[in-house]
Parts: structure tokens; C-alpha cells; sequence
């Protein structure tokens, strides 16, 4: 291994460009760099979404929910989106993802994609997530890239972080898109509140900061998936010591932290 590679513990990998046929993108991962970032001005944390259920019918996890889950792939995603309002014309402008097989980020595994969300994008969010409307003005429509993320998500289980806020945007464009997100989902934000009630600090910094994760790329749709990984592995290790080993334990689990947070909000 190149000693610069050693130096900040990293790789070198290339994968498919999904947005130009017949390209390839070489990709450096390197851990953030936050002193060279303190003057920035901070940016509020997104508002928690718990409303996983959009469909009318229960989920049911089938055979898979009694696997362990150190034998499952898991696909971790991240929407950048144009606002909070899926439901008042707000869009995805980029979806970034990453597997997970039997514990392990696959980093040559990655999906990243820009998505035209035929409307403007406003100031405040570009000055978030740093995508401009010229950025995405060649860019596939949104449908397209919904389309090809379900692709690539398979039938993995999804993660993310405050997930719900995610698939309410991808949940929404489904019929439109022809696909279906009835997938097996898992939230690394309430799972942290599950192992660490003793804290009030569950931002993805501080989950990080806990765990000893180094956080690159934030407010990046695929920088933020990555972070969020590597945060979710290592809290697939302190499950266990919670009595929760298959999938059906940790979604029983996380059913728990739901009702825990809207009450905590409550008071």
C-alpha cells in the first residue's frame, strides 16, 4: 500500500459511472478534515421524521426476519433534496448509497447520481448541500434516478439516518416511477437513542464523534451514506449486548424508539 494511502488509513478503488456510459470513476475516500471547516457557519440538523408507514399495509419481514444480522446486505442511502416539503413540491436533487455485506462497507459498491428536480433549487438549500440548478440542469429526472437507485438497492435491507425523512420522497414518486420501496428499513439515528439513552446528542457528528467514525463529505448525498455506514456497523456490534441479533429483534426495537421519541417530544 502507498505510504500516502497508509498515512490516512484509506483506498483506492473505481466503479462504473452511472451517469455517462462507458466511464469510470476513480474514488480516494479520506477522512474529514474539521479544523479547516470551524469557521463555517453551522447548519441546523434536519427535523426528525418518524413516519415510516406510508403504505396501508404492515410490513412483513417473512424469512429474513429471524436471520442474523451479520449475515445480511444492507444498502445505506442519503437524499440531498430541494427542502423538507415532499408533500409541497419538494424533490430530491441527489441520491448517494453504499452496501454493507456481513458487516463490511463495500466501498467499490457505491451508487451517486444527480437528479433534475424540474424546479429551481433554492439559495438556502444549494448553500446546504452545495448542488446548484446548473449542476443538475443535464441531469437524469428525478424518476430516472429513483428507478436506478431501487435497482441498485436490490432487495438489501435500507438504511439511513433519520431514514424516514428519505423514504418519504422516494415513497411518494413510486407509483410515478413503477417501482415499490417495501423493503426492511433500519435507522442508524434510533438506534443510536437505543444504546445511548444516556445522552441527548444523537446528530450524526456526535454518533460519530462516539464511535470513533471520521465524518467526510457531509450534507453529500454518498459522503453522508458512507458516514452513516460506518456508524451503523458499529452499533451492529453493540446490538447483542441488547438481546437484539435478528432483524425482527432490531425492527421490534426501533418500533420502541419511535414511540420513545414522539413522547419524548412530547414533554
Amino acid at each position: 500500500m502507498p505510504d500516502g494511502l497508509r498515512r490516512h488509513d484509506s483506498i483506492v478503488f473505481w466503479q462504473p459511472d452511472l451517469s455517462r456510459t462507458g466511464r469510470a470513476l476513480l474514488r480516494l475516500p479520506l477522512p474529514g478534515a474539521p479544523d479547516k471547516f470551524k469557521a463555517k457557519k453551522a447548519v441546523p440538523a434536519r427535523p426528525e421524521f418518524y413516519d415510516f408507514a406510508l403504505e396501508e399495509e404492515p410490513l412483513r419481514l417473512g424469512e429474513v426476519g429471524d436471520q442474523p444480522l451479520s449475515t445480511l446486505d444492507f444498502v445505506v442511502f442519503d437524499c440531498e433534496t430541494t427542502g423538507l416539503e415532499p408533500s409541497h413540491g419538494d424533490e430530491i436533487v441527489s441520491i448517494g448509497a453504499v452496501r454493507i455485506h456481513r458487516g463490511r462497507v463495500m466501498h467499490g459498491e457505491t451508487f451517486e447520481l444527480l437528479a433534475n428536480p424540474g424546479r429551481d433549487i433554492p439559495p438556502l438549500a444549494t448553500s446546504i448541500h452545495g448542488i446548484s440548478n446548473e449542476e443538475v440542469a443535464e441531469a437524469p429526472p428525478v424518476e430516472e434516478v429513483i428507478r436506478r437507485f431501487h435497482a441498485f438497492a436490490g432487495d438489501a435491507i435500507l438504511v439511513g439516518f433519520n431514514i424516514a425523512f428519505d423514504l418519504r420522497f422516494l415513497k411518494l414518486k413510486q407509483r410515478q416511477c413503477g417501482v415499490r420501496f417495501d423493503h426492511p428499513t433500519l435507522d442508524a439515528l434510533l438506534l443510536s437513542i437505543l444504546l445511548h439513552d444516556h445522552t441527548g446528542e444523537h446528530t450524526m457528528e456526535s454518533i460519530a464523534e462516539r464511535l470513533g467514525v471520521g465524518v467526510g463529505g457531509r450534507h453529500t448525498a454518498l459522503g453522508d451514506s458512507l458516514t452513516t455506514a460506518e456508524i451503523f456497523i458499529r452499533l451492529l456490534d453493540l446490538l447483542p449486548a441488547e438481546s437484539i441479533n435478528t432483524l425482527s429483534q432490531a425492527t421490534t426495537a426501533q418500533e420502541r424508539m419511535v414511540e420513545y421519541r414522539r413522547q419524548q417530544h412530547a414533554f
